[in-house]
């Protein structure tokens, strides 16, 4: 004789005591049922359903206590529990494997139980409708090749106007549709505005891939597209950067960057909407130019050495009381894709910001980045006692706090704050762009994403003055939590609590230099711009 299980006995008791004869309470989509339960007594539901059916629903025990849902045979036979000692609302669902199935509900105290269906589906409904295209260009053009016609006259509008296409959309938004001709297998999007690696569909019986967008009218981006991405065999993640083999500048936009880049694969597209903000300190080659001399510092606190680069403006005069210090991290980047050094020479000729001397420092290589950044307390003492003393040698500025910054983005954000955070007596400034404030120590709980907030408001008011941006399209999800926009938003909000000077700014753009050389003039002229 085969014994069984305790909670496998007790199922089969709580069934067979129903038994096949009790009466039953038919359940509908959006007809809830609420029944008096004893203690130990289950009662017994007819869902109606038939074979392969598709079936939602929830029970609400309420003050009750635990509730628990079976699915079983007509016969009373178990089949699957579906809630287990659930408390409040629970949800559950399930495919009925023939018809006659019947839902059993036992609470573990008497009480008043609510159960129903939010959904049934039979078979032949379970068939996922497409939506109408969101570009009314893209709708008329499924309509004529669903007439018989073909998309010849669409490409050659696309390739005389470009791409992607921009389109009125509601509440004075913009739609954006990204365009791809060709792809046998599939097309991805790298880039803004998402960070998912978004996939564009196949219009049927074409060979158009396209991808529509609502967004704000302010919008600016860079993006890539990437064609026929291999679906490897491995993890998730090598999955998802396998993106990266066919990720290249979209063939019909007209607009991409650097524009000295080798080939299309190391150029980015951009998209910039009429009503984004301007970026006017980009283009004033006229400015006299200042001087830049380059070095390395190696570090006995960390261990390495790395470049850096010492920017010292036009006619510069290390005695004037009105001199800046700028510390900028990830330092070649912000050379190249970034200009700043241009952009300082523009701005000091207009008259908009004081003589600023640039250090910009490098990373010692690409995993050091991920290792020194971060909250690193030994980066933080590499700044203020190695690079800061080396930096005041070299050019005889008088070291002022108040007139010191530290620049970054994403990481490098991250370490404005931090470094400010441990060493306010040297750094009195933190420009953080897209700062990833989602960061938490190795150890800590994860599910406490606001950790540097927590910093700042555990502890007494430092004299550090703030410039904190985000991009809209930096938002977290429901299983990847917060992201860089909320919890920029959330140190903000901590910040100005404390009673610091904050100036806040969101961008519609994405985690992308193309919006950072904007905010980091942006920062600064918010800091001590000359009004």
């Amino acid at each position: 004789m085969v014994s069984l299980s305790r909670s496998s006995a007790l199922v089969a008791a709580m069934l067979t005591v129903a038994g096949p004869a009790a009466a039953l309470t038919r359940l509908a989509p959006n007809r809830p049922q609420t029944v008096a339960l004893k203690q130990a007594a289950p009662e017994r539901f007819d869902p109606q359903a038939r074979a392969g059916d598709y079936l939602a629903g929830f029970v609400d025990g309420g003050p009750a206590g635990s509730v628990t849902v079976d699915l079983a045979d007509a016969d009373g036979g178990p089949v699957r529990r579906l809630v287990t000692a659930g408390r409040g609302r629970s949800e559950f669902r399930f495919v009925a494997e023939k018809a006659g199935q019947v839902l059993q509900v036992t609470a573990a105290s008497p009480g008043s139980v609510t159960i129903g269906l939010s959904q049934h589906l039979a078979r032949e409904q379970q068939r996922f409708t497409p939506q109408p295209p969101l570009s009314p260009a893209i709708a008329r053009l499924s309509a004529e090749i669903a007439a018989g016609g073909t998309a010849d006259a669409f490409w050659q509008e696309a390739e005389r106007t470009g791409a992607p296409l921009v389109e009125p959309g509601p509440d004075g938004k913009t739609i954006l549709t990204f365009l791809y001709r060709g792809a046998r297998r599939n097309v991805r999007i790298f880039g803004a505005p998402s960070g998912d690696h978004d996939e564009m569909q196949r219009l049927p019986g074409s060979d158009v891939w396209y991808r529509s967008y609502l967004v704000p009218a302010e919008t600016r981006l860079s993006y890539k597209l990437a064609p026929d991405v291999p679906d490897l065999p491995g993890s998730a993640r090598e999955r998802r950067i396998a993106i990266l083999a066919t990720a290249q500048a979209d063939p019909l936009n007209r607009h991409s960057w650097p524009g000295d880049a080798p080939d299309r694969f190391n150029r980015e597209s951009t998209v910039v909407l009429p009503a984004a903000p301007a970026q006017p300190w980009l283009d004033r080659a006229q400015a006299p130019a200042g001087t830049a001399t380059d070095g390395s510092i190696a570090s006995s606190r960390l261990g390495n050495s790395r470049q850096i680069t010492i920017y010292r403006p036009p006619g510069f005069d290390a005695g004037r009381p009105d001199n800046l210090l700028l510390f900028v991290f990830d330092g070649p980047e912000y050379q190249s894709k970034v200009p700043t050094p241009r952009m300082l020479d523009a701005m000091i000729a207009a008259g908009a910001l004081p003589p600023t001397v640039a250090v910009f420092v490098a990373n010692a290589d690409r995993e050091a980045r991920g290792r020194e950044l971060p909250g690193n307390p030994a980066f933080a003492d590499f700044m203020a006692e190695e690079l800061l003393p080396r930096v005041l040698a070299e050019t005889g500025l008088k070291h002022d706090a108040a007139r010191t910054i530290l620049a970054g983005s994403s990481f490098g954000g991250l370490a404005a704050a931090t470094v400010a955070f441990r060493h306010p007596a040297r750094f009195g400034n933190a420009i953080s762009l897209s700062g990833s404030f989602w960061w938490h120590p190795p150890g800590s709980d994860p599910a406490s994403p606001n950790h540097v907030a927590a910093l700042f408001a555990r502890s007494p008011r430092l004299p550090v003055r703030f410039f904190l941006s985000a991009g809209l399209f930096e938002g977290g999800s429901p299983s990847h939590g917060d992201g860089i926009l909320e919890t920029s938003r959330h140190l903000r909000d901590v910040l100005v609590a404390r009673d610091y000077e904050v100036t806040y700014r969101d961008y519609a753009g994405g985690h992308d230099y193309l919006v950072w050389r904007g905010a980091l003039a942006d920062g600064l002229l918010a800091l001590f711009g000359r009004r």
